[in-house]
């Protein structure tokens, strides 16, 4: 009787992998034309995928010190470009016997930034310091005249070492002026508050372009000689403008979000202003609008490129230069892709990194 019934149970443990291709065999039999379709669609991103790899390593040309194998019938992508221009691309005018010293600065600002990255210096009182060691390093390698390093002058920057210099610059400052920003936007005040109202939305309804063009070039004509300063860091001035502007109204939602019982108990408390607003408010509200913060700053990255507009020899410029002679001018497409794998990694590694800091948040994990 036990035989019986143990030889009666259904069998549920087999056909977990059958009854999915059941039910692809039967969607495909009730939907045919969706499923030509699906499979031509495949077929097609499969034979554009073959095209791709038969063109960039099949019969790509990784060794070309002249260019002419490039030129050869038949030859598929001339990264050999990369191999004999990679140094323009990298440094850009940054002198030939000094690459070194640019080099260097871009490897100690990744480092900090990996470190920065780290739980263990989720503190102010550790990620300060290590941002002020590793910017200062960064800046003293680059631009030179102490500790027996040439001057260099900012006019000679370029590269990806200017991208990061901008970029690195742009959002350390991004971060306290957006928080300026959002408390001036939020105060009693009714003039305070209203006219950090309209610059923030007169700032956020210009493009880019201009306020950096307008910082760049016109802002000069209505400063003393004194004040005007270098080009680039004026630039840099008017793009943290620009962002925090942005950033201000991503917290100003995050601190909207939170339930306004909060305050009141911290005022029933008897905390102060600057203890509500540093221990209660905007931990909490950075913690709401990470995504869109982490989302912001990819697209500081992603919009450095346009310093290329008002003159500045950043990489996508180098790249230009890197193709831009008779003899590499047909592998323009090579180094656009190079360029591209470069910002592609370091917004995917942002992006993935504000992921995980999302969830670990999340978790309520502040270790």
């Amino acid at each position: 009787m036990a035989d019986v019934t143990l030889s009666s149970r259904p069998k549920t443990e087999l056909p977990g992998k059958q009854t999915h291709i059941g039910r692809t065999i039967a969607y495909a039999r009730k939907h045919p034309v969706l499923s030509l379709l699906s499979v031509l669609v495949i077929a097609g991103l499969l034979w554009i995928g073959y095209r791709i790899f038969d063109w960039a390593i099949l019969r790509g040309v990784f060794y070309s010190p002249d260019s002419q194998l490039c030129r050869v019938d038949g030859a598929g992508a001339c990264w050999a470009v990369i191999q004999e221009r990679w140094r323009i691309i990298i440094y850009g005018l940054y002198p030939f016997d000094q690459q070194w010293r640019s080099a260097l600065a871009c490897l100690l600002i990744m480092v900090t930034a990996i470190l920065s990255c780290i739980p263990v210096f989720w503190r102010f009182s550790r990620i300060a310091p290590l941002w002020i060691a590793g910017f200062g390093g960064f800046t003293i390698l680059m631009s030179g005249g102490i500790f027996g390093l040439e001057y260099i002058p900012v006019r000679q920057w370029g590269g990806l070492s200017l991208t990061l210099f901008v970029f690195s610059s742009v959002t350390i400052l991004t971060m306290p002026t957006s928080v300026i920003l959002v408390l001036m936007r939020q105060s009693k005040l009714p003039w305070v508050s209203r006219s950090v109202q309209a610059i923030i939305d007169f700032v956020r309804s210009l493009p880019l372009l201009v306020v950096l063009f307008v910082a760049a070039v016109v802002v000069p004509f209505g400063l003393p000689d004194f004040m005007i300063g270098e080009k680039l860091f004026r630039v840099i001035a008017g793009f943290t403008l620009y962002v925090s502007c942005y950033q201000a109204e991503i917290l100003r939602g995050g601190i909207l979000s939170l339930p306004s019982g909060q305050e009141e108990a911290a005022k029933a408390l008897g905390l102060g202003y600057w203890h509500r607003v540093s221990r209660i408010i905007l931990p909490q509200a950075f913690k709401v609008s990470l995504p869109s913060t982490i989302n912001q700053i990819v697209i500081i990255f992603l919009e450095t490129p346009l310093i290329v507009i008002i003159g500045f020899f950043e990489v996508l410029a180098s790249g230009n230069a890197a193709f831009g002679t008779a003899e590499w001018g047909i592998a323009a497409k090579e180094v656009y892709i190079f360029i591209g794998v470069i910002f592609f990694i370091f917004s995917l590694s942002l992006s993935r990194y504000g992921a995980y800091l999302e969830a670990r948040l999340s978790k309520g994990d502040r270790r």
